[in-house]
């Protein structure tokens, strides 16, 4: 998901870095044009000192041990803070998104363990798939959305490392001309309820429609761990893409909520990687609220508006669309 769309004064940037004009080189003149954004003002963030960190010492990636033989890499340098999962069983490990594609995590995490991976993603935005063409076995939701976007895409992936976008420096190896969000292959379709068995330890996959249409998350039952992708973190929840489906999201929440007295930890895909259980009702609490007309807005920009109640936030369409908040039994 882009915070921002950019594309246009990356494409200046990197012309007046790269023109042969140019009397400094490429890295000073993109340093003296580039001012330190807004939200790399808030990074890092006070919740990772609570949490234990994985000493690798890599220039792009933050890791983290958030459970047992469970890890969530992070990545603070560009505005997504995206977080993926590394989740560890005794003969396999499932890789829960595969991020922004700009950092190698094929490299990092063979630095984490030497099993077998299969990669799983949230659903396949550009910010969580740009490392799936690193690894040859991924499993995926069997829908047109899932498809096209495996196919890769250059636009949306230049906008994400525009000026406005990075803080601090891109790893030395990487090319920003050339980034893109590398096609993949499908290995196999899976469905709501399939359950990865890693060796002593099993995922189940919840389809949680709304997001986009391949949207999921994942419940290890055994250890109290719900991995919710894009449909709960820390922030602010995008809602109001062509692909997002409201109706779907509220059932999605619904579902959620339902697991939460089996939760120990809820495990988001950006911003922070660790929130209780409790904001689960909360969360479902407050997009109804919100859909039922009883949240008015924070602030409106153009077609969108955000709304928060307490510490959950929505980023929505303006006008919000007409929706019954109370659909009833599932």
């Amino acid at each position: 998901m882009n915070k921002n769309n950019s594309a246009a004064l990356l494409r200046m940037f990197l012309y007046l870095c790269g023109s042969a004009s140019c009397a400094l080189s490429f890295s000073s003149v993109c340093s003296a044009q580039t001012e330190t954004p807004e939200w790399c003002k808030n990074v890092p963030r006070p919740e990772y000192k609570s949490l234990e960190q994985v000493p690798l010492n890599d220039p792009w990636f933050e890791v983290y041990k958030v459970a047992p033989a469970t890890f969530a890499i992070y990545e603070p340098h560009q505005a997504e803070e995206v977080i993926s999962y590394l989740i560890v069983g005794t003969k396999q490990a499932l890789l829960f998104d595969t991020g922004m594609g700009i950092g190698n995590i094929k490299a990092l995490i063979a630095r984490l363990t030497t099993r077998p991976i299969v990669v799983l993603n949230s659903h396949t935005h550009d910010d969580h798939v740009g490392g799936n063409w690193q690894f040859p076995f991924i499993y995926g939701m069997d829908t047109v959305f899932t498809r096209a976007n495996a196919k890769g895409s250059r636009q949306d992936a230049q906008a994400e490392i525009a000026k406005d976008q990075v803080c601090g420096a891109l790893p030395k190896n990487f090319d920003p001309a050339r980034y893109s969000t590398k096609p993949w292959k499908i290995s196999l379709f899976v469905h709501n309820g399939f359950k990865v068995n890693l060796g002593g330890r099993t995922v189940e996959i919840i389809a949680t429609a709304g997001h986009t249409p391949d949207a999921i998350s994942l419940i290890d039952r055994a250890n109290g761990l719900l991995f919710t992708g894009d449909t709960f973190y820390p922030g602010e929840i995008w809602l109001y893409r062509p692909e997002t489906d409201l109706p779907a999201y509220l059932a999605s929440v619904k579902k959620l909520v339902a697991l939460a007295p089996e939760i120990k930890l809820v495990l988001g895909a950006h911003n922070v990687p660790v929130a209780q259980p409790s904001v689960l009702p909360q969360l479902d609490a407050t997009i109804r609220s919100i859909l039922a007309g009883k949240v008015q807005p924070k602030s409106v920009t153009g077609d969108q508006a955000i709304y928060q109640v307490a510490e959950i936030s929505f980023r929505m369409p303006n006008p919000l669309p007409a929706v019954n908040s109370n659909p009833g039994p599932n």
